[in-house]
């Protein structure tokens, strides 16, 4: 697993070649160090994960596996030292501020979206990553697609526990030469005591 290269290129099925596989690509955010074990398990079932930032420790990281991929992530306002445990730092200093993945037809931006203010931060993004065919941010904790314009604006909630608006959520994008499509995954909230340890 790579904690967090700054960009790359997706490593997925093997197809043949000129026409490659499609990518299902597990995009979480707002962890705050837990992982809801819902979560988990979606992205145990697609080829790669992107992290949106705010992660909160190495063992978030560490526990994200999927199938074929790297985990890519971005650093986000609550990803300091202070935040972190000290064992953590190495893992904490490789974290970029934004990363590019490379995919099947076409590039996603994972950003952690503290950079902008929020009146009007699809609009600066978008100005920001004209190149990409979709971007991901956190920060806000809020499960929101725009799929209006180009690129696409996409937040997956909160995956941990911490102000999750409704339940622990992700989503999963296909990503083929031809077609991206979205699937949503909300989970119910989790009571307090099912949330320690």
């Amino acid at each position: 697993m790579t904690d967090a290269p700054p960009t790359g290129a997706a490593a997925g099925p093997a197809a043949a070649p000129g026409n490659p596989a499609p990518v299902r690509v597990a995009i979480l955010a707002d962890t705050h160090g837990w992982v809801d074990p819902r979560v988990l398990a979606v992205v145990a079932d697609c080829d790669l994960a992107v992290h949106g930032g705010d992660i909160g420790n190495a063992a978030v990281m560490a526990c994200l596996q999927p199938r074929h991929g790297p985990v890519w992530a971005a650093r986000g306002n609550n990803d300091r030292p202070a935040d972190w445990p000290s064992a953590d730092r190495a893992t904490l200093d490789r974290l970029p501020g934004w990363v590019e993945v490379s995919l099947p037809g076409g590039t996603l931006v994972v950003i952690h979206g503290h950079q902008t203010p929020a009146r009007g931060r699809h609009e600066r993004l978008r100005r920001r990553f004209p190149h990409a065919r979709a971007l991901v941010y956190g920060h806000s904790h809020r499960l929101l697609l725009d799929q209006e314009a180009l690129p696409w604006v996409l937040n997956p909630g909160a995956a941990g526990r911490t102000r999750t608006h409704g339940g622990p959520s992700c989503l999963v994008l296909t990503a083929d030469a031809d077609c991206w499509t979205i699937r949503t995954f909300r989970f119910a909230p989790t009571s307090q005591a099912s949330q320690k340890g």
